[in-house]
């Protein structure tokens, strides 16, 4: 996952050589006589690694752009918080600082995707970014059983 602009600017950069490299050598493999799917078969890790990186790249674009996606699970709550970072333009030494904390730990959390952390310290790099939270919890859908809930 990209996380800095730093990080970001270097993947932008590796997909237009990935792009060009990769355009040489589909031509170089044509020129051998290769079918399309012999083709496809040798650049696959390539291609797929390749499109990896441009899913992170569109993910970052778009977290910077402040366009998160709802997470139905909690533990991808790391995941918005460095969402949210990178949103408010806030560095990881910058949040550090807001936080009183050093730089490692915020760097070493986010590595992590922050997993572990406490509801409280989350909320703290809420508040620090100026963000806001909204938990919205649904009951079973209706004739689901609820196992071991303690109801009779």
């Amino acid at each position: 996952m990209i996380k800095t602009d730093k990080a970001y600017n270097t993947a932008v950069r590796r997909l237009k050589d990935d792009d060009a490299h990769l355009k040489e050598k589909r031509e170089a493999l044509v020129r051998e006589g290769l079918s399309a799917e012999q083709i496809g078969r040798v650049l696959e890790a390539e291609v797929s690694f390749h499109l990896q990186l441009r899913e992170e790249v569109e993910w970052y674009e778009s977290v910077r752009r402040g366009d998160f996606q709802a997470v139905s699970n909690l533990q991808e709550v790391g995941r918005l918080l460095i969402a949210l970072r990178i949103a408010s333009g806030v560095s990881q030494r910058n949040l550090a600082s807001m936080l009183g904390v050093d730089e490692s730990l915020v760097s070493r959390d986010e590595r992590h995707e922050y997993y572990g952390i406490t509801l409280q310290r989350a909320q703290e790099i809420i508040e620090a970014l100026s963000g806001s939270i909204e938990i919205v919890l649904r009951p079973p859908t209706e004739g689901r059983e609820l196992v071991g809930a303690g109801f009779s």
